[in-house]
């Protein structure tokens, strides 16, 4: 299968004042010391593959009381030109929410909706052509996916997120292909009611194993041909492949620390779409 990449453009914020100073997640263990420069330059491995493949990165300026904020893709989602932005579960991100609005209102978007129920992003939303993906289980709130539903007016689809290590949807679940309705998940983050939606909306989705999952192989990031996703994710190379996809293997392994990958670093800007031909 011939696979076409989509031109994107992404929001990250460089990890400047990352550390691990609380745990708000199995991930997080205050004891192991970040390497503050190898952080800085994985980040920036990342930053540059997609501008390598075509991609544009805008920046986020990070804040040294806010250590998470490499963490982009929790600040906001967008869709159509409309950004719905974030209201975090914990009191130690909960700035981020604005520092993300701030810089939305300066690039000139201006339909930005402040929520009134927690949800954190891309963390818990996942765009396809057909549906908004939503986990609860953890973080977002299931009041946010009326919200979401309402805001957008894209049929939302909540999954039962029941492992904590899996605390967002991007931990366990990954859109391949957004036009094709094409996803890779693992189903042990999900309830039995969620896997059976899963399989039903999805029946050639690719399925991860546990190894992978538990790599953060299903944080990752596909512009609909190349999906960057964590290097020690090896499992999910060949069946990404076979499927025509080029995997992009990536080390992240100081920004693991906190509980992230190539996903949780990488918030998309989705444009309003263009007119059509004709259109009045």
């Amino acid at each position: 299968m011939n696979r076409d990449a989509t031109p994107r453009r992404y929001l990250m914020c460089a990890p400047a004042h990352f550390r691990v100073t609380y745990s708000i997640n199995p991930w997080m263990d205050p004891s192991k010391p970040v390497d503050l420069p190898l952080a800085n330059t994985q980040w920036e491995d990342l930053r540059d593959r997609y501008r390598s493949l075509g991609h544009t990165v805008e920046l986020l300026t990070p804040r040294p009381d806010l250590p998470d904020m490499v963490f982009a893709a929790n600040g906001a989602t967008v869709i159509d030109g409309r950004v719905l932005g974030a209201l975090f579960a914990y009191r130690e991100r909960y700035a981020e929410a604005e520092a993300h609005r701030e810089w939305f209102r300066t690039d000139g978007w201006t339909d930005i909706h402040e929520p009134a129920h927690v949800n954190e992003g891309e963390g818990d939303f996942a765009v396809t052509a057909s549906y908004l993906l939503a986990g609860r289980g953890f973080r977002s709130s299931p009041l946010s996916h009326g919200e979401a539903q309402e805001f957008f007016g894209r049929p939302v689809i909540g999954l039962d997120l029941v492992d904590p290590r899996y605390y967002h949807l991007d931990t366990a679940l990954c859109v391949l292909d957004d036009a094709a309705d094409e996803v890779m998940y693992y189903p042990g983050a999900f309830s039995p009611g969620s896997r059976a939606v899963l399989a039903r909306l999805f029946p050639d989705a690719l399925v991860a194993e546990e190894a992978d999952a538990v790599a953060l192989g299903l944080n990752a990031v596909s512009d609909g041909r190349h999906v960057l996703l964590p290097q020690a994710a090896t499992g999910l190379l060949d069946p990404l492949r076979d499927r025509g996809f080029e995997p992009v293997p990536m080390d992240l392994g100081e920004l693991l620390k906190g509980g992230g990958s190539v996903k949780c670093c990488t918030q998309e800007l989705r444009p309003r779409p263009a007119p059509r031909e004709g259109a009045v």
